[in-house]
């Protein structure tokens, strides 16, 4: 993929969703959805550039970038951050080599370390690392030893993700043929809530599932997802969503650049929510971050089971929060609330 060709899409994208007649400015900008990093520096400074043509990047704003560690040299974090990227979410994964050899991924530990120190020196110091949990049983993984290098780089921000099984992918070949066999549940409990003991010992808040930040560290930009605000999506695949309607683009990169060129308009499908898809997001954003959930009188009354069960508590007198426990069965309770909620 040509870096000019991608940038010169971008900017054709960008007079659909941002008429030159029209004002507009943003609050937080994310490159990411795949590997932004591999633009290099000049790539990313352009495709900065391309967007302050069509928007006004608030003062203050939040700029984060997704990276491969093995993108991350001197020359390109300090090109990163002279066009206006503070903040970098790097896909470490793990620490052990063997472990990013079993997931193909290119880079090793030291990589991560190195990644981080450019960063740094390039005055980037809004760091967050993506870690993996709960790999297959025959995967030799010491998760925390990987929570304990993660901590040693002292990142602002870290995000962890429980690993999962989709079929036509290579892992669920290999489970269908018995080469693997999936992280059983006890395991995945017992890693997520290790990380979430020790990380809130290390200073940091879990506020959402899978993410955990230290004070005044949360990603900006993804909680605008999590409270189902408004948020404008460009290139290949990208979903956006105006507070009532979703939208999302034509997955292929070729077609997209196709339609792009032809000045067709790349979007794909659209859903308009109605009110019992909107009331199901609400419930569901609600209880994955650690705001929780208003809930009525009757409602307080049938949490009692969840919380007697450790699943949750009550704040502010009719606010529902799930604990870690409870966000184990994130989403059998919130299907749970939903369906009272539908039946009330």
């Amino acid at each position: 993929m040509p870096v000019g060709d991608y940038v010169s899409a971008i900017e054709r994208e960008l007079s659909f969703r941002f008429p030159e007649s029209d004002a507009w400015s943003v609050e937080t900008l994310y490159f990411g959805g795949g590997t932004p990093s591999r633009l290099g520096g000049e790539g990313v400074a352009r495709l900065l550039q391309a967007v302050q043509r069509r928007i006004t990047i608030e003062p203050g704003a939040e700029v984060t970038l997704e990276a491969n560690p093995e993108d991350v040299s001197l020359e390109a974090a300090r090109a990163w951050r002279s066009a206006g990227v503070n903040r970098l979410s790097l896909g470490a994964q793990s620490f052990d080599d063997s472990v990013l050899r079993w997931m193909h991924r290119t880079h090793d530990r030291t990589a991560v370390t190195a990644a981080v120190e450019s960063a740094r020196t390039a005055g980037i110091d809004d760091l967050s690392l993506d870690l993996i949990f709960a790999l297959p049983n025959e995967v030799e993984r010491d998760w925390q030893a990987d929570v304990a290098a993660a901590l040693a780089l002292e990142p602002t921000h870290l995000s962890l993700y429980g690993l999962t099984t989709e079929p036509a992918t290579p892992l669920g070949r290999w489970r269908d043929r018995g080469l693997v066999t999936e992280a059983r549940e006890d395991s995945y409990e017992r890693e997520f809530l290790y990380a979430d003991r020790t990380l809130a010992a290390a200073g940091f808040e879990h506020y959402e599932v899978s993410n955990f930040a230290l004070p005044g560290r949360r990603a900006r930009h993804n909680s605008m997802y999590w409270r189902a605000k408004p948020y404008v999506g460009l290139g290949p695949g990208a979903h956006e969503f105006d507070g009532a309607t979703r939208r999302w683009n034509v997955d292929a990169y070729v077609e997209w650049a196709k339609r792009l060129e032809r000045g067709v308009d790349p979007i794909e499908g659209e859903e308009l929510l109605d009110e019992a898809n909107r009331e199901t997001e609400r419930v569901y954003l609600g209880l994955r971050t650690s705001e929780g959930l208003r809930l009525s009188g009757a409602e307080l009354v049938r949490m009692k089971e969840w919380i007697d069960a450790g699943w949750g508590t009550i704040a502010e007198g009719d606010r529902l929060k799930l604990t870690p426990l409870g966000w184990l069965r994130l989403d059998s309770l919130a299907t749970d609330l939903t369906v009272a909620r539908s039946r009330s």
